[in-house]
Parts: structure tokens; C-alpha cells; sequence
């Protein structure tokens, strides 16, 4: 049986500007958050969509706690958060940042702004 330590806390495209979405998944009473952004997602509930038909079957719960974009950049190991999804709301981006910090420990700088889109 799966557990919430099965599931990766952070899953990003490695450059780029993208969707994201902040999800909390639960299971037997426990929950965590977890970071998903693609460039291939055209709406933040497409990443929902294919995050939730993986999870769900393994009687994990899904909620979409909120979105935004994120702006990758490998060469210069920097990571920066900002935006919201229209469908979803803005996802507190600290929490964001917090886990990708801990995902990227190498990076410079990882950081993120409640302005723009």
C-alpha cells in the first residue's frame, strides 16, 4: 500500500516558464503538499486532472489548494514563483517556495512575488 512518503514533493519541468499547482494530498488521517507545474498543461486543472488519475487509485485524496507560474532557470539554479490560476485561486506561494528550497538545495536563489501574472 502506497504511503504519503511514496509521493514526491516537488514534480517541475527543468526550465522553462509554467503552470503550477499546490495540492495537498491525504490518506489515512496524514497530508502533505505537494508541487506539480508542466509547460505542456494549457489550464492548471490539467495538471489536477493527470496528478489526481495517479494518485487517486491508490486511495490517496486530492485537493488543488490554489496555482500560479513558475519561471525555472537551470543554468542560473533559480526558481521563481508568482501568479494564480483563474479556476483554482492563488496558491500560497510560500509554501511553494519552501518546498521547492528544500527539493533544490544547490540553488542560488528560489523566490516568489503576489504580483503579476
Amino acid at each position: 500500500m502506497a504511503s504519503l512518503d511514496s509521493v514526491a514533493d516537488v514534480d517541475i519541468d527543468p526550465s522553462g516558464k509554467f503552470k503550477y499547482i499546490l495540492i495537498e494530498v491525504e490518506k489515512g488521517g496524514q497530508k502533505k503538499s505537494i508541487v506539480r507545474g508542466y509547460k505542456w498543461a494549457g489550464y492548471h486543472a490539467d495538471i489536477y486532472d493527470q496528478v489526481c488519475s495517479e494518485l487517486e487509485p491508490k486511495s490517496f485524496n486530492c485537493e488543488c489548494v490554489g496555482g500560479g507560474r513558475i519561471e525555472h532557470n537551470k543554468n542560473e539554479q533559480t526558481l521563481f514563483v508568482y501568479g494564480y490560476s483563474m479556476g483554482f485561486g492563488k496558491a500560497n506561494h510560500e509554501i511553494t517556495v519552501e518546498k521547492l528550497k528544500a527539493w533544490y538545495p544547490t540553488y542560488t536563489k528560489i523566490t516568489f512575488s503576489d504580483e503579476g501574472y
